[in-house]
């Protein structure tokens, strides 16, 4: 019955995981390793786009551990200067 559990438990995390991690649609995203994706939103008319960085982080709670989506966001383009480097790779847009 442990085992049962412990192994439904695994399957639930991993799904949550790819749930987590999938590209948002209508977005240039580009995958940045387990869990995580960078994902930029449409160029404005000055030459910016928005990239958020989407990842998530595993939540220990005993037998109820979860995986919590993070996501981070910052403004990208000409004379724009993220202060993260994960931001600035690539520095230019993410197309689809």
């Amino acid at each position: 019955m442990k085992r049962c559990l412990i192994g439904g438990l695994a399957a639930a995390l991993i799904a949550a995981g790819l749930i987590a991690s999938a590209p948002l649609a209508s977005a240039g995203c580009q995958p940045g390793g387990p869990g995580t994706n960078k994902c930029d939103g449409p160029v404005q008319p000055d030459g910016t786009w928005q990239r958020c960085l989407v990842s998530t982080f595993l939540m220990p709670r005993g037998a109820s551990s979860y995986l919590v989506p993070t996501r981070t966001c910052d403004v990208m383009g000409p004379d724009q200067r993220p202060g993260d480097f994960n931001f600035a790779d690539p520095p230019t847009h993410i197309d689809d």
